[in-house]
């Protein structure tokens, strides 16, 4: 079976994104989105959790998030999940943290009177393949156009 990894967030930028260049020339900006979850407790008072998601975004992309997003931005950002793994260079043992490799990026912002949003600007693109692929494309998947006649939903 082939796996899938969808998530999508919308919260506030918890910092000004950080563009770099890596060794081999690729742009990545990181950033951060505070997600605000409201919730009952079990005596019935509202409680509100805050997730942090650490993000990444490759290419022109991240280029034009790291030109244009601003601490406390609100925004909505879908992407993979990605986990990373490394041995901590402190004797801290091994590490690994997951975040949203952004495909789709939007800017939310505050409301308007009107009741619009402030931002009408939306940045996409395809998410770049990996430097080390962890495994081949499937050789059974068809080419050409699909019979939706065979899909079963």
């Amino acid at each position: 079976m082939r796996g899938f990894s969808k998530a999508i967030i919308a919260g506030n930028l918890t910092r000004d994104p950080e563009l770099r260049t890596t060794p081999n020339g690729a742009s990545v900006c990181g950033f951060s989105v505070a997600v605000n979850r409201v919730y009952k407790d079990a005596s019935g008072g509202q409680r509100e959790d805050v997730s942090y998601i650490d993000c990444s975004a490759w290419g022109k992309l991240g280029e034009m998030i790291a030109q244009y997003a601003k601490k406390g931005a609100g925004v909505l950002v879908s992407g993979r999940l990605d986990q990373r793994s490394w041995e901590d260079k402190n004797g801290g043992g091994k590490r690994s943290r997951v975040e949203i490799v952004v495909e789709d990026f939007n800017f939310t912002g505050p409301a308007n009177r009107d009741g619009g949003n402030s931002y009408s600007n939306s940045f996409s693109e395809p998410a770049p393949t990996d430097p080390a692929p962890s495994s081949a494309a499937p050789d059974d998947i068809p080419e050409g156009d699909i019979d939706l006649s065979e899909v079963p939903f």
